[in-house]
Order: structure tokens, then C-alpha cells, then sequence
């Protein structure tokens, strides 16, 4: 299995970044796009990678209803969009009441694509997995919010999801942004696969300190052998640090391609 990286906050090279994520996965020659930032980017840096999104791929997995992971869809057409039915609702910062969620209504969105919005986890091809709605059963993982929604309710994005792809029985857990909580998802996607060994996390951890939950996250991620980590996206300096100190990974840049 390969992951292009095709938006990142981080530039690698000639291609392009901006605040979000992107990633093309290619699992038994099937091409899943999994993201689309908030711009062209991914269009853009895919071209320079020699992959031609609207002729390859034909299916789009959302992670969550955030604009920095689903504004690209403006630029697709005519593929199917798979992803949790709360992607689509109106939502906001607390801090200012400025908007996060998707910028395309669910009206345009079902306009676009053929929509298969499910809370339950769903197999996209024989070894990758959508896990649906994570379940959130650890106590230092999505405690607070940030978030609210049109109601003024506060926003846990549940929401959020991630995929996880099989090789060699073990498991590679592929996440935009993990408001849920990356301990949670690993954990969901053991019991959706069926596999107890992960070898590899890599995407959003949502992260922002080097604080407890850090660091029970580094040691989740160290009790589990899980040896390949690749925290990035929303992930900030001092949790990076902290990964990095105990798992010595390349920092994701856009353009990079992971074999597992």
C-alpha cells in the first residue's frame, strides 16, 4: 500500500502546502482519495506526481466536515463521497463564532457526488476500512471543545473518522484530523479489521502541547509497539517534539510517498 501526500501544512520540495490534508491512497490497485484540503492543491500536487485524480480515482473519503479537509470537494465531480452524516452541519469556533465546517451545503455536495453517509464502519475494498463513528471510551481524549454548533451547542465533531488499510496483518491508520482522539480510532480500528497490531499511525493527532495527553498518546503509542508515527496537519511544534524525542519520524511534507 502506498499514501501520496498531497496536502500537508508542511511543503516538500516543489510542491505546494497550506493549513490542511490530503492523502491518496492506493490499496490493490484501487486509487482512494482520502481529503481534499481547502484549495486545488491536492490537483495540483497530484499533477506533479503523475496522478490524475479526475481520470483515477473515483471514490472520495471525507474524515469530517471541516473546511481545511473538505473545501477541495468544489474542485471533484461525479465521484462517490463517503463519510459520517454529521459532515455536513453549520459550525463554528467559540472564540468568535467564525465558521469551520464546509463551505458547500449538502444540497451542492449531493448536486456533486454520489453521497454514502454512514455512522457504522464500511469496507471499501477488501483490505481498507471507513471506521464511521469512533467511539470515545478513554478519559483523556475529547474532553473539551473548541466548537459549537448552529445551535450554539457544543461541537464534539463526532463526526470525525478515519480509515484503516490491512497489510501482512497488521494495520496502517490513516486520520485527517482525529478530534476524537487518536488512541480512540487506533482502538476502533483494531475492532473493525479484526487486527490487534497496528503498525503504523500517520496523519492529524490534534495535538497541541507537550501536555497528559500527550504523553499517554506516546505511551498508548509505546505499549502497542506501534513503531511508525507520523503525527502532522494539526498537530503543533510541542506534541511534534514530543513524538518525534521518542519515535525519531520524518516530518510529512507534501509530495512524500509511504510504502507500507
Amino acid at each position: 500500500m502506498k499514501i501520496y501526500i498531497l496536502t500537508e501544512n508542511i511543503a516538500g520540495g516543489k510542491f505546494q502546502a497550506e493549513h490542511g490534508l490530503s492523502y491518496l491512497i492506493e490499496s490493490e490497485d484501487k486509487k482512494i482519495l482520502f481529503d481534499t484540503g481547502h484549495s486545488d492543491i491536492f490537483l495540483k500536487n497530484a499533477e506533479l506526481l503523475g496522478i490524475d485524480i479526475e481520470k483515477e480515482v473515483d471514490t472520495v473519503v471525507l474524515s469530517h466536515g471541516h473546511w481545511d479537509h473538505g473545501d477541495g470537494l468544489k474542485y471533484l465531480d461525479n465521484k462517490k463521497l463517503i463519510t459520517h452524516p454529521g459532515s455536513f452541519i453549520r459550525r463554528f469556533r467559540k472564540k468568535d463564532l467564525s465558521p469551520i465546517g464546509l463551505s458547500l451545503s449538502k444540497t451542492k455536495l449531493l448536486n456533486k457526488f454520489q453521497i454514502e453517509a454512514t455512522a457504522d464502519p464500511l469496507m471499501i475494498t477488501k483490505n481498507l476500512y471507513f471506521l464511521g463513528e469512533i467511539p470515545r471510551l478513554n478519559n483523556f481524549e475529547s474532553q473539551t471543545t473548541t466548537f459549537t454548533d448552529d445551535f450554539r451547542n457544543d461541537d464534539f465533531v463526532t463526526d470525525d473518522s478515519a480509515l484503516a488499510a490491512i497489510g501482512s496483518n497488521e494495520i496502517i491508520v490513516i486520520t485527517g484530523c482525529s478530534h476524537s482522539g487518536i488512541c480512540n480510532i487506533t482502538e476502533h480500528a483494531k475492532k473493525v479489521t479484526g487486527v490487534d497490531k497496528v503498525k503504523a499511525v500517520i496523519g492529524g493527532f490534534h495535538l497541541k502541547y507537550d501536555d497528559e495527553q500527550t504523553q499517554k498518546t506516546i505511551n498508548y503509542m509505546k505499549e502497542n509497539g506501534i513503531d511508525l508515527v507520523y503525527p502532522s496537519h494539526c498537530t503543533e511544534l510541542p506534541a511534534l517534539s514530543a513524538f518525534y524525542n521518542v519515535f525519531h519520524n520524518q516530518a510529512v511534507k507534501t509530495g512524500m510517498i509511504f510504502n507500507f
